[in-house]
């Protein structure tokens, strides 16, 4: 009868513990899962000035932390790019023009450039916005171009205008300041 009890006894323990360890690894891929979710969603971009800037995509929206209430462009280029080139300077003054409610920032797509490069590009070319370098710039371009559906080869530069998250307009190539400057002050004023 004793070893009965004690048999019994080791059983349910052994029970219990397999059943604990099974519902502990189903919590970890459950919060694996929500993690991975989380950062699939999120892109964390670092300036040139190490400042950090946290982009969330919530469906088609693109929202920049910290920005509630600005405009967001988003500008997807290389250094190497002519049109990329002639852009810097026409986005520089709108960033001076429109400094409390516009935010452009430079996603280069150019994989493991040094921030000596990026400093040459802004300095030749007057590129004088927030320039990001970082290991998740180019999933950020490529997230917002599928999102425009411009394909898996696109064009450069790619201007993406967002207020809010929300979706605005995007340019695609050489474009006039102009235009880009009109739908800046339709966004402002919505």
């Amino acid at each position: 009868m004793f070893k009965k009890t004690i048999t019994s006894l080791l059983l349910t323990s052994a029970l219990f513990f397999v059943a604990c360890s099974d519902d502990k690894t189903k919590s970890d891929e459950i919060a694996k899962d929500a993690n991975s979710l989380i950062s699939k969603n999120e892109f964390v971009l670092t300036a040139l000035d190490n400042k950090q800037y946290v982009v969330k995509k919530e469906g088609s929206d693109f929202i920049l932390k910290g920005a509630e209430g600005k405009v967001v462009l988003f500008d997807i280029f290389a250094t190497w790019c002519p049109p990329c080139r002639g852009a810097a300077t026409h986005l520089t003054s709108l960033q001076e023009k429109y400094k409390d409610d516009l935010i452009v920032i430079g996603i280069s797509i150019e994989e493991a450039i040094e921030n000596s490069k990026l400093l040459d590009f802004r300095n030749e070319y007057n590129a004088n916005y927030t320039l990001v370098n970082s290991d998740q710039n180019r999933r950020l371009a490529d997230t917002i171009v599928n999102e425009l559906k411009l394909g898996d080869r696109y064009p450069i530069p790619v201007m993406a205008l967002y207020k809010d998250g929300k979706y605005i307009n995007h340019f695609i190539g050489s474009i006039e300041e102009e235009l880009i400057e009109s739908d800046i002050k339709l966004a402002i004023n919505k």
